[in-house]
């Protein structure tokens, strides 16, 4: 595993010969050994197209590049910060939560209509996120901020997880996600519940709630 969480709000990464890692540019903390930081024009994985691809969806984070021989430590305005291990498959994330992830991933942009249809367009008009997320795909570490701390909850066929739109942090998986309302009379005159829209997350997966309904 090259990222590892030292505590709550910082994780250390182990930079080793001829492997690279990315980072938010400035989230660098501390470090040891031989190792290089270098801004990474392109943004990421995938090459010119896919930095314009992400430019065009305001998905282009700065980021810098991480490459050398000894330990790194990263923490970004005194976020929380989780790691989550990817095997093969895709996390869904928006760019403004990646504190670092692992050169072994593929990174990507998906249109918010392409998972959940129309629905899918209007959740990232709802929760602020606009109408692109960013993709990380493979074998790799990432790690990922959030307001208070960020718990793991399964999504299986069988039972869907339903979330506070504000309160998502990302998802991987096999999952289809949507919004739904519960939209009622209480709520036209001001006397609802105050939990009007969920995103509900459905098929077998998993997804990462922060304990907060606070963006970064």
């Amino acid at each position: 595993m090259t990222l590892r969480e030292i505590n709550s709000k910082m994780v250390e990464a182990t930079v080793l010969p001829g492997q690279r890692l990315f980072s938010q540019r400035g989230a660098m903390l501390a470090y040891k050994g031989e190792v290089s930081f270098t801004p990474n024009i392109q943004g990421g994985q995938g090459g010119v197209m896919s930095m314009i691809g992400r430019r065009v969806a305001n998905e282009a984070t700065p980021l810098m590049s991480v490459e050398g021989s000894g330990t790194v430590l990263f923490g970004h305005g005194g976020h929380h910060v989780h790691v989550i291990n990817l095997t093969g498959d895709t996390l869904y994330v928006e760019a403004d939560r990646l504190l670092a992830f692992e050169g072994t991933l593929q990174q990507g942009t998906m249109f918010m209509g392409s998972q959940g249809g129309v629905m899918g367009m209007v959740r990232g008009q709802v929760t602020g996120q606009g109408l692109f997320t960013t993709t990380l795909k493979g074998h790799g570490a990432v790690a990922v901020m959030a307001h208070g701390g960020v718990f793991e909850l399964p999504i299986t066929p069988q039972r869907p997880v339903h979330v506070d739109p504000q309160a998502y942090v990302a998802h991987h998986g096999d999952v289809r996600n949507k919004l739904s309302t519960a939209l009622g009379w209480r709520d036209m005159v001001g006397r609802g519940s105050g939990e009007a829209f969920q995103l509900e997350l459905s098929g077998s997966g998993a997804v990462y709630v922060q304990a907060s309904e606070e963006k970064l």
